[in-house]
């Protein structure tokens, strides 16, 4: 186990975090929604949550279902959690890390780049899965993606967590810190049992996110700068 609770790492371009504190509200107030709203949780999951057997057509839902086009599940599960726990456990992550990252992308750039990462990790679930019935939610697919690009921009930046099963407090690293969380997707998603989880939604948010943060943070960041001008003057 392991729950960021403080970075410490100062925003630089921008003052407040909207972006953040947008998803971080959206999510509360579907939850909200799913378990205190009119429709009840099961209507509220099915509706907005992603089934791979119905986003590939071999199952139906009933009439009314998804509440949208059937591709945009792929997207709108990630606003959607099933417990408490399931909703302050990424809602913490996303707090911690997400300020910094959308300091290095700017407020729009990062809500694409969150919902991106949702969506792709989303996908990544289905190709895994294909046949399932099980409904994904969750922001855990959008919310790696932003812990691997805080990885690249802040790997030397010291974040205070919880760590292993009796929530040893400590700080350590963030290459550290998310190389610990990181091996434990891994090893949940090749060798634990079928526990619920969309551990390669985890694995493919996590890869978007390395991935997309290199095109879309702000051009004149020195850290990656520096990384890029060390790459352009290393011998082939």
């Amino acid at each position: 186990m392991f729950l960021p609770l403080h970075d410490g790492v100062p925003l630089k371009n921008i003052r407040t975090p909207f972006a953040t504190r947008a998803i971080v509200g959206v999510c509360i107030v579907l939850y909200g929604l799913t378990f205190y709203g009119p429709l009840g949780p099961d209507a509220m999951v099915a509706g907005l949550g992603l089934i791979p057997a119905v986003l590939l057509g071999t199952e139906v839902l009933p009439q009314g279902y998804p509440f949208v086009p059937v591709e945009l599940t792929l997207a709108t599960n990630i606003f959607l959690h099933g417990t408490l726990f399931h909703l302050v456990g990424n809602l913490l992550f996303l707090w911690v890390f997400g300020d910094n990252v959308e300091d290095a992308m700017g407020h729009l750039r990062f809500v694409i780049f969150f919902v991106l990462c949702g969506t792709l990790a989303s996908l990544a679930h289905v190709l895994v899965d294909p046949h399932s019935h099980r409904p994904l939610i969750g922001a855990s697919g959008g919310i790696s993606g932003v812990v691997a690009a805080y990885l690249i921009l802040y790997p030397r930046v010291r974040i205070w967590g919880l760590f292993l099963k009796g929530g040893i407090p400590l700080r350590l690293p963030a290459f550290w810190a998310i190389g610990f969380w990181f091996v434990l997707q891994f090893i949940s998603a090749f060798f634990s049992a079928d526990d619920g989880i969309g551990w390669f939604a985890h694995l493919g948010g996590f890869a978007a996110g390395a991935i997309l943060v290199l095109r879309m943070r702000r051009r004149d960041d020195p850290l990656l700068a520096r990384i890029e001008a060390r790459e352009a003057h290393a011998p082939r």
